[in-house]
């Protein structure tokens, strides 16, 4: 431990003398001692620490007083004053000024060299740096061990009781251990995982810098990249058996045992809740934490999408949940479900359902009942996507070089039951433009929209068009 004021004065072998009164810092630990001569030797003084000296350039009161004023103004702890040079015994001047000031006055005498004093305070200093960095060592050991038996919890858990104080670890919008933050005043820690998803360790005020912080800091940030490393690892398995599932690939007692394989009792109902990132930013929902009240969910990557599975007929609530945490995250998605089946083929059901709802375009998407229309466009071995490229590429090259709206025409013919008049009316044009724009579609893409045979390959085109 650092030694103080206190300590200094009650050392039998260097017979120092208190001139003034100690009680306010006696107890203080001492930063160091500085040796001077100067008569301003505060550009060398930190604070914290005893300055000593035998008053060789105070040769006069005001030079005794101004001296004091500069050692006071930097912040001493306290003034040691060397006798049998050049005083017989502390100034007068120097004991009234350091009184008026709260400077605390001490008397060295000849036979106690200033190197006594500061090998004292070093050697103090010494032990204690060293008994620190053994707390320390300890500290990190201790930390890194629970952490590898217990985990993360284990791990934040010890550091409260180590610190003293209540400790919270928030990921996004979720709070992933701890209490909730409440109205208390929290210390704030930011938490690198080599990920964009904004993790804060919460210390409970009042709190003071401990360098156990730092480590766990660090310890923290590594087991959330090792947690979001596993999710990406698991969701990809994962992800396959849906994917062979949706194709169709997958049945039978072979699916059954499969789905088991990755928690999915068959015979259960289960609802398939579908979240969706903007372009360019599918990445992200790879490695997406699920809030610790949904962690039981199973979690799989298909198609960019994040998939959750709830055992149970109610992915509304499931929906809304995350819903709601991916607003509090800032995060930017498109969330929707299916409805709850049992059964392999349930589940395809519950999971194009999703997919349908996902063309609302809204953040919460509710599902519709699903349509044979929303069959075919799940349906991996149905060549949907080539229908809409052979039907409407020829309509978006014409429109894009002579600014035709055939494209805007086809959708609202069709979106209108194939009323003429009805297009015309909704787009401001003359019904002969309408017939004459049908005319050029039909040419164009090889499908008569105004035959209902052609009309349904055109519908399906444009469908594929929008989900793709």
């Amino acid at each position: 431990m650092a030694i103080t004021l206190v300590n200094l004065l009650e050392s039998q072998t260097l017979r120092l003398k208190a001139h003034t009164d100690f009680s306010a810092v006696g107890q203080t630990p001492i930063e160091w001692a500085a040796v001077t001569e100067l008569r301003d030797p505060s550009p060398f003084l930190s604070g914290g620490e005893i300055v000593l000296t035998t008053g060789l350039r105070q040769t006069s009161i005001a030079n005794q007083e101004n001296f004091v004023q500069t050692v006071h103004g930097a912040g001493a702890l306290a003034l040691g004053f060397g006798t049998g040079l050049s005083h017989r015994g502390v100034p007068a001047a120097v004991i009234r000024k350091c009184t008026e000031l709260g400077l605390p006055v001490f008397e060295v005498p000849y036979e106690t060299p200033f190197m006594a004093i500061t090998k004292l305070i070093a050697d103090a200093l010494n032990a204690d740096h060293l008994l620190r960095l053994e707390r320390l060592l300890k500290g990190h050991q201790r930390l890194a061990s629970t952490l590898l038996a217990g985990g993360l919890g284990a791990m934040l858990r010890e550091l409260a009781r180590m610190l003293g104080t209540e400790v919270i670890l928030r990921q996004f919008a979720a709070t992933i251990h701890g209490p909730e933050l409440g109205i208390r005043k929290w210390h704030e820690v930011s938490v690198a995982s080599g990920l964009r998803d904004r993790c804060t360790l919460y210390l409970a005020e009042p709190y003071q810098h401990e360098a156990l912080v730092d480590y766990a800091q660090g310890l923290i940030g590594l087991e959330l990249a090792n947690q979001a490393r596993l999710r990406e690892s698991t969701r990809k398995v994962t992800g396959q058996v849906f994917a062979d599932l949706l194709a169709g690939t997958l049945t039978g007692h072979q699916a059954d045992a499969r789905l088991q394989g990755i928690g999915v009792v068959p015979s259960q109902p289960h609802s398939v809740v579908l979240i969706a990132a903007p372009a360019g930013q599918e990445k992200a929902l790879r490695t997406l934490p699920i809030p610790p009240q949904f962690e039981h969910i199973i979690s799989a990557t298909v198609d960019d999408r994040l998939a959750l599975v709830v055992a149970n007929t109610d992915g509304a609530s499931l929906a809304d949940g995350i819903n709601e945490y991916l607003q509090g995250a800032g995060v930017i998605a498109r969330v929707s479900f299916g409805g709850g089946y049992t059964q392999p083929n349930g589940l395809r059901w519950s999971f194009f359902e999703a997919i349908e709802a996902l063309r609302h375009g809204e953040q919460l998407n509710t599902p519709s009942k699903l349509s044979l229309t929303s069959l075919l466009l799940a349906a991996r071995d149905v060549p949907l996507q080539a229908l809409a490229q052979e039907a409407l590429a020829p309509l978006q090259a014409f429109d894009t070089k002579h600014s035709a709206e055939l494209l805007g025409t086809l959708r609202s013919y069709l979106e209108l039951d194939g009323s003429v008049g009805a297009v015309a009316d909704a787009l401001g044009l003359h019904r002969n433009t309408v017939r004459y724009r049908l005319q050029q579609i039909s040419e164009l893409s090889g499908y008569d929209p105004t035959t209902t045979a052609d009309r349904v390959q055109l519908w399906l085109a444009l469908t594929a068009l929008d989900l793709n």
